[in-house]
């Protein structure tokens, strides 16, 4: 069933967890308190988050969520909501050694990983992705969006301490291809004739070619196109990771990427934001 998955990533979170807790396990004292680009996070904020991220899918899989959100009347909402969740963890985590936080990790994470495996991909998913515009998705693509978490916050934690084991293509693309999703509910406003076509290139092995094209309900994403793009955006991986997850603003993302066409259309995709921010 995994071959007819559009992003098939449940095999990677234990990767990931293997990578994970190694280089925390191999963590200074001084490398703990290391700022990252996750604004006021330090390393062992963003390692007790990814923490949190795994005790409520283990809770989830229990029927367990907590207390239900209250006056959640727009995405705003929920973002503010999400971000006062984040921010009390935090500060109960701060009483948390950083041994005991791995160690967590490590026992969660198995738990973690049997409960996304044991979802039909297909079936309706607990939480929609409400990064691409969506209502309601499909379990492989919350599983997705969940892999893109553990992916992104790691690789903050290895930013701050000088690491790039996940810029590789088994490990970044999967997530860069994810994020490519918000596109078409990020450009849904954005006025095209029909027919135009966006290319997005990120260079590198671990990059890729993706199209968006404008069509009569919108913006979809294609996966194939014959011919000469009406604008071609190019940019590095690390520099698109950092655009998706909000830790570069818009225009300095812009300038560190080429351009070929329309500015108009290109500068939307700067825009665009795959996480909850």
């Amino acid at each position: 069933m995994s071959s007819l998955i559009p992003i098939p990533t449940l095999h990677l979170f234990p990767v990931l967890d293997r990578l994970l807790i190694d280089m925390l396990r191999s963590l200074s004292p001084v490398d703990w308190q290391r700022p990252t680009v996750s604004k006021l996070w330090t390393v062992k904020d963003v390692a007790a988050h990814l923490l949190d991220g795994n005790m409520r899918a283990i809770s989830a899989s229990q029927n367990y969520s907590g207390k239900p959100p209250q006056h959640i009347n727009s995405y705003h909402d929920l973002v503010s909501y999400l971000n006062h969740l984040n921010a009390v963890w935090i500060d109960a985590m701060d009483r948390i050694s950083p041994q005991q936080i791995t160690d967590m990790l490590e026992n969660t994470g198995p738990r973690y990983h049997q409960y996304f495996s044991s979802l039909d991909p297909f079936a309706p998913a607990m939480y929609a992705v409400a990064w691409a515009g969506e209502e309601q998705s499909p379990n492989w693509f919350h599983i997705a969006r969940e892999y893109t978490e553990k992916w992104h916050h790691q690789q903050q934690i290895r930013q701050a301490i000088g690491s790039d084991a996940l810029m590789t293509r088994d490990l970044f693309h999967p997530c860069i291809d994810t994020f490519m999703r918000a596109l078409p509910h990020n450009y849904r406003d954005v006025e095209a004739e029909q027919g135009v076509v966006l290319a997005i290139k990120i260079n590198g092995d671990a990059g890729g070619i993706w199209y968006l094209s404008k069509a009569e309900p919108g913006w979809q994403l294609i996966n194939e196109f014959i011919g000469v793009p009406d604008v071609i955006i190019t940019l590095v991986p690390e520099t698109a990771w950092q655009m998706f997850t909000k830790a570069i603003v818009p225009q300095q993302a812009f300038e560190l990427s080429s351009i070929n066409g329309d500015e108009r259309i290109a500068k939307q995709f700067f825009n665009t934001i795959a996480v909850m921010a």
